[in-house]
């Protein structure tokens, strides 16, 4: 009889380890890099092959001092299988990945820690400090800084990348603005200062899929200040302006010419509502007042750099607003932004 029993409980036994075994297998990790460079944004992901339709609780151990970039992953569906891939950034050390609890309704189970080596990446002196599976330049524009020094700014897309850490050697001032981060990707805007003599601007990035740099380059041609640094938010005057107005002056005169024929006033109307519309676009931009000793700062954001100080009390045409900053042109092509505080209370 006690042979029995002794059977009967190894059977429960192999059939407990069996069942653990295979609740350990449906959730894996599927891709876990085997080294990274000093702060590189790496993907760790785990897979689920129990083709359940519930959704698992993912939590890193709370005791670690490493935490991925967001506490929910990014979801992937392939076929039957669901992939989820949390972020981590790297730093001076080797990466620690913390104990893994997930919980779903059918069971508890955790994925072990896990060590990736950190391995020393040779720098270049234009090396801007971003390592991205991609990166791009969207867009730029350049405006006058001062009477020396032109202003840079373009837009910057990436993907698994460090935009915050960007930086470039050799220049006057530099700095990153409106960095959002969507799980891979990442955007942002950099601006420079640079000496007006200098033509082009040129840096490199790492591909970490490439394991190569990789240059980048923004051509600096300020082809019409005036015009170009204020694009942006609200222009003088631009080719799509000009448009409008060449629209409308045509529809004026044909709803006149079509009035004077037809004798019809539903034509008068239509002409005298054009009329009005393209009126619209010679009205003059509103004149505010800005205090002496107002900063003029680079962009709207209250963590912009300062690129002067207003000398004296001036009249100027408000060229755009955004928040609590007003857009003007403190002197022919130097444009910049005034907080709402420091325009003339009169």
């Amino acid at each position: 009889m006690s042979f029995f029993r002794s059977v009967g409980l190894i059977w429960v036994i192999i059939f407990a380890l069996t069942t653990l075994l295979s609740a350990q297998n449906e959730y894996e990790y599927s891709y876990m890099p085997k080294k990274v460079y000093t702060n590189q944004l790496f993907p760790v992901t785990v897979i689920d092959t129990t083709h359940r339709e519930d959704h698992p609780r993912f939590k890193f151990d709370a005791s670690s001092e490493i935490h991925p970039l967001f506490k929910e992953p990014l979801v992937v569906r392939n076929g039957n299988d669901r992939f989820y891939t949390f972020y981590f950034k790297a730093s001076k050390s080797d990466v620690h990945i913390p104990r893994l609890f997930i919980v779903s309704d059918s069971q508890d189970i955790s994925l072990d820690p896990q060590i990736i080596s950190l391995v020393p990446l040779k720098s270049r002196e234009d090396f801007c400090a971003v390592l991205a599976a991609d990166m791009k330049i969207k867009n730029h524009q350049v405006s006058n800084y001062d009477e020396n020094h032109h202003l840079v700014t373009f837009s910057l897309e990436a993907f698994e990348a460090n935009l915050e850490d960007m930086k470039l050697n050799n220049v006057e001032e530099y700095g990153i603005e409106h960095l959002k981060r969507d799980h891979a990707k990442v955007e942002a805007e950099f601006y420079v200062v640079i000496p007006q003599d200098q033509k082009r601007l040129k840096f490199t990035y790492f591909n970490t899929i490439k394991k190569q740099y990789v240059f980048l380059q923004v051509p600096v041609e300020l082809e019409d200040a005036s015009v170009t640094t204020q694009s942006d938010l609200n222009p003088k005057e631009d080719s799509f302006d000009k448009l409008k107005k060449y629209t409308f002056m045509v529809l004026v005169l044909f709803f006149l010419i079509m009035f004077l024929y037809r004798r019809d006033f539903f034509y008068l109307v239509l002409g005298v509502v054009s009329l009005i519309t393209l009126l619209t676009f010679y009205i003059p931009h509103k004149q505010i007042c800005v205090k002496q000793g107002a900063p003029l700062y680079i962009l709207p954001t209250k963590t912009s750099t300062m690129s002067t100080k207003v000398d004296q009390k001036f009249n100027t045409m408000l060229l755009g607003e955004h928040g609590e900053f007003k857009k003007v042109e403190y002197k022919k092509g130097i444009i910049g932004w005034i907080k709402n505080e420091d325009l003339c209370e009169n």
